[in-house]
């Protein structure tokens, strides 16, 4: 039987690099959802197409195919119509694009599938806003990862710098709470912290820490 792990949180919270690296240390299959909802963000954005419920947008989904992939190394590739997008959807613009297009009724049924069906042929950590209450409400493990939104800008900010962008820490911060702000309060699927999840905040932990803290949950409620 296949174990699903549900990790869900608020935008810079490290699930992505920390869920990654948890992962491969357990031996399971790494699903970052958040790179799907971009993908489709993406594919809209090429296209000129606003990211709210509309024809345009429902034909759009009926056009195109999204896939996951792994390499050898057991690491998620995106595939927009045979493309690879997995360096493409990480941008800012990109991420707010996937906040908004994420709540789309029609969206999120067209991904919903897909994310179900790894869970159930792998041993999985899932992360994004809804995968405990939603996606996989009957997941094995729910962790919901948070820390501060100044100490996630602060991270998000360095991660920028480090890839050569020019950006300014207060403009970070602001989409941080935008960010927050949105994925609360919209009204399909909003982040939402699972009534079983448990509760991990790494406001005062480095990264490994955090890998450590996480793998540590897993283990104890597998």
């Amino acid at each position: 039987m296949s174990i699903a792990v549900a990790l869900d949180g608020p935008a810079g919270a490290g699930k992505s690099s920390i869920a990654k690296r948890a992962a491969k240390a357990l031996g399971y299959i790494y699903v970052d959802t958040g790179a799907l909802y971009r993908t489709i963000g993406l594919a809209a954005s090429r296209r000129n197409i606003e990211p709210v419920a509309s024809a345009a947008l429902d034909e759009m989904l009926a056009s195109i195919r999204v896939d996951l992939t792994f390499n050898d190394k057991e690491e998620q590739i995106v595939l927009l119509d045979g493309e690879d997008v997995s360096g493409i959807i990480r941008t800012p613009e990109a991420s707010m694009m996937a906040s908004k297009i994420s709540a789309v009724p029609s969206v999120r049924a067209y991904l919903l599938d897909l994310q179900r069906n790894m869970a159930k042929t792998h041993h999985v950590i899932m992360d994004g806003r809804d995968i405990g209450t939603v996606v996989l409400p009957d997941a094995q493990v729910k962790i919901f990862l948070t820390a501060t939104p100044e100490a996630r800008a602060e991270r998000r900010y360095k991660e920028l710098v480090e890839k050569g962008m020019d950006v300014n820490f207060e403009d970070v911060l602001q989409d941080v709470i935008t960010r927050d702000y949105q994925d609360t309060h919209r009204d399909i699927a909003p982040l939402k912290q699972a009534e079983d999840s448990i509760v991990v905040d790494t406001t005062k932990l480095d990264f490994e820490q955090s890998v450590e803290k996480i793998i540590s949950v897993i283990k104890e409620n597998r």
